[in-house]
């Protein structure tokens, strides 16, 4: 590939990173002389509340190839790209880290010390993790809440998502297939009511009926959050949950 011996002799690190939630990682933990490129949803502001700090780089599609013009020396994907892709880079001599998906709260906090170690410099993880271990040293008592998003869709009593509530003092109820609906509001409405903003604005049939006057119950208190972060449930949802504590 022309100009890949370059590449190959870079002293610096180069990182290019292919997924919207690893990019978050990346523009949290790296210098700006670090960041080759990062998808191009972390350059949207509908997409990502990174967006000011993702358009100061290039932006790839997600795959290899657009990385690639970018010149990177280590490649960080989650979830991947497929195995195709990190044989190929390592093929190329590129370093790939494919950070897992986060299940748990303890994934965030490992995969920021992954994503740090792969830096160079394990510390920069640790201002990130006490901020975490501060938060799970202080609880609260938990509050019957329903996360309301796009369509109704919430997300399960025992996700990366609930656990993020639980720390700030709310117990995501079970609902069936991970759904909220009129009828549900209406009849048992939760003491907290979580309103994601995101995509609001994007209006389907599906989404008409948020907009019903028992899609906000009165004996409901409404919170509505920046629904951004909850995408990839990241390192970002320690700023939703502290500010969630400071509101509850």
């Amino acid at each position: 590939m022309p100009g890949f011996a370059s590449l190959l002799a870079a002293s610096t690190l180069r990182v290019a990173s292919l997924n919207m939630c690893a990019d978050e990682y990346l523009l949290l933990l790296a210098k700006p002389d670090e960041i080759a490129s990062v998808s191009r949803l972390s350059r949207d502001p509908a997409d990502s509340s990174l967006w000011r700090l993702g358009q100061r780089y290039p932006g790839n599609r997600g795959d290899l190839e657009s990385a690639l013009k970018t010149r990177p020396n280590l490649l960080l994907t989650m979830g991947g790209g497929g195995r195709s892709t990190s044989v190929i880079a390592q093929r190329m001599g590129l370093k790939t880290v494919d950070l897992p998906f986060p299940m748990t709260i303890d994934d965030v906090a490992r995969n920021l010390s992954t994503v740090a170690a792969a830096l160079g410099e394990p510390r920069r993880a640790e201002a990130w993790n006490r901020r975490l271990a501060g938060l799970r040293r202080t609880g609260h008592t938990e509050k019957d809440a329903i996360f309301l998003g796009a369509g109704g869709n919430s997300v399960g009593a025992q996700s990366v998502e609930a656990e993020w509530m639980r720390l700030a003092g709310l117990r995501q109820r079970s609902l069936p297939a991970g759904r909220a609906s009129l009828e549900l509001l209406a009849t048992r409405p939760p003491q907290i009511l979580l309103r994601s903003t995101y995509r609001r604005s994007e209006r389907s049939i599906g989404q008409t009926w948020l907009e019903h006057p028992l899609a906000r119950p009165k004996s409901s208190r409404i919170v509505e959050v920046d629904g951004r972060p909850w995408t990839c449930a990241g390192p970002l949802m320690l700023g939703e949950v502290e500010r969630l504590r400071r509101m509850l």
